[in-house]
């Protein structure tokens, strides 16, 4: 049986729509829309942001106390079904939370949340600046926003016993001045006992991190000429803002002070390309 048919040719350029089709006009705001799915304002979602976002609900929930430092985890498994996730996603969040110290594995027995305490709270400030040299000349900055306050602070809760502690720091400092010998156990913990006298333990960490930072400028500054005894007269106002328990005199005698400072700090460092910048 032969097909007696028309012939069926190729499509070409013709269309294969019947008849005319009425478009509708496309409005502003979707073509707006449009481009903004099509552009960076709607991207695929990345493991690791589910990751943070899963690790800082654990957070809030191991702050709140609902996660006690006593009790293991729920599992991996069961916490993926909850959050509505992989599993891997659970053990990334894990790692993130492991390594600022607020989670730990113990082996054969689950996740634990850590006891939270002041140490684990600073450590990783405390890591990133031993580390990470290039920060240290920022630390300067560091102090004009930290020290001042902590002055500031400070008068409002001093005791007469932290008193008694700057001035016999004081004492000292000032015979050591007069006999030339060094001074550094006394510069650096005339500033421990001004962040202890907040009575803030945070304060007292960071500070402690701050003063561990800054040996080695002090060493090399204590030995420029008249540098001991401007470090004595500057400790000399705080002390004076801090006994009559003046918080805006505490503040600015601070800010002299690390000021005062800061102008011979230059002098120990090499000569740098480009803008100047304050070094600690």
């Amino acid at each position: 049986m032969w097909y007696t048919g028309p012939v069926v040719e190729p499509v070409g350029a013709r269309s294969l729509t019947p008849g005319r089709v009425a478009v509708k006009p496309v409005s502003r705001r979707a073509v707006l829309a449009r481009t903004a799915l099509s552009g960076a304002a709607i991207q695929p979602i990345k493991k690791l942001r589910v990751a943070e976002e899963i690790a800082d609900r654990i957070r809030v929930l191991i702050l709140d106390g609902t996660l006690p430092s006593g009790e293991p985890l729920p599992g991996e498994r069961v916490l993926a079904g909850r959050f509505g996730v992989s599993r891997g996603s659970i053990r990334d969040a894990f790692r993130m939370l492991e390594t600022i110290g607020l989670l730990e594995t113990r082996h054969g027995q689950g996740t634990f949340p850590r006891d939270l305490d002041v140490n684990r709270l600073v450590a990783p400030l405390a890591s990133i600046l031993s580390y990470s040299r290039d920060l240290s000349e920022e630390l300067l900055d560091v102090r004009r926003m930290f020290e001042p306050a902590v002055a500031r602070f400070a008068a409002t809760r001093i005791t007469d016993a932290d008193l008694g502690d700057l001035q016999r720091i004081l004492d000292t400092q000032r015979r050591k001045v007069k006999a030339g010998a060094s001074t550094l156990v006394e510069d650096t913990a005339f500033h421990a006992v001004v962040a202890r006298a907040t009575r803030n333990r945070v304060v007292m960490r960071i500070m402690e991190t701050l003063n561990d930072l800054l040996i080695e400028s002090r060493k090399l500054t204590l030995k420029q000429k008249g540098r001991p005894e401007r470090s004595m007269q500057g400790h000399e106002a705080v002390v004076s803002a801090l006994r009559h328990r003046d918080p805006e005199h505490a503040w600015n005698a601070m800010r002299t002070h690390i000021d005062q400072i800061a102008e011979l700090l230059p002098r120990t460092r090499p000569p740098r390309r480009g803008p100047r910048r304050h070094s600690s």
